[in-house]
């Protein structure tokens, strides 16, 4: 069912100053005014199709669990052995903890430290946000204070995980190395294509409307505008001096 209206002019329910009220479709920009939905209905944008909201019973829950399982595959791929490569009887296996203590001096320090961050330190902190913001939620308790700006930078850290780019990257490179050694992949490797479809269902799972509408409605501010100026003091005067 449609949860969100087509009509915009039928009730001053919105601010177009502040926004407040409205909806705007991640995909075409359409303003839509915003209502609440009943769990299991679904909310479309008028122009594109596109989904605009769809809570689920215990999506929380769900998402919880899908975060801790980010967080257990990632710590197990970074200390698991990734790749095993063999010639001539000759074999080493080696984990990612193992290539960054290799390159831990060197020029290719700052490289070696900049992909472990965008492959496992951005994904873990981004699983961390989620479960500060989610786990009062999902207990029915109320947020925790900064739940609303956890939430938003989990959001801003999404697509700098690369933790799918890393797997299509080291599909490619294995292909050259093929035909040069015998290679067997490690159980980290697996971690890593395990987390893509932890990542796929965590994305099906959520509904960012609900989040924010669950944060609002215990009273937390979502809105992060610039101060405003804070006002003149007086000049004294010559009888105060």
């Amino acid at each position: 069912m449609l949860g969100y209206l087509l009509q915009m002019e039928r009730e001053p329910t919105y601010d177009l100053t502040t926004g407040r009220g409205l909806m705007a479709c991640p995909r075409c920009d359409a303003l839509h005014v915003e209502e609440d939905l009943d769990l299991g209905e679904t909310a479309r944008c008028i122009r594109c199709g596109t989904v605009l909201a769809k809570p689920r019973d215990g999506a929380f829950a769900q998402l919880i669990a899908l975060a801790f399982t980010s967080v257990v595959l990632l710590v197990g791929a970074v200390f698991f052995p990734f790749l095993e490569v063999s010639t001539m009887g000759f074999g080493n296996a080696s984990s990612l903890f193992d290539v960054a203590l290799a390159f831990a001096e060197g020029v290719l320090l700052p490289l070696v430290l900049a992909v472990l961050a965008m492959i496992i330190g951005l994904p873990i902190l981004r699983s961390v946000l989620l479960l500060y913001t989610l786990v009062p939620l999902a207990q029915g308790r109320p947020p925790r204070r900064h739940a609303a700006r956890a939430y938003r930078w989990s959001e801003i850290l999404r697509p700098w995980s690369m933790a799918e780019i890393f797997v299509i990257g080291t599909a490619v490179a294995l292909v050259k190395v093929a035909g040069l050694a015998t290679v067997h992949l490690g159980p980290a490797f697996w971690a890593f294509c395990a987390l893509i479809f932890v990542n796929l269902a965590s994305r099906a799972f959520m509904c960012q409307t609900s989040i924010w509408d669950a944060i609002e409605d215990a009273g937390l501010q979502t809105e992060f505008g610039p101060r405003a100026p804070a006002a003149p003091q007086p000049l004294p005067r010559p009888e105060d001096a």
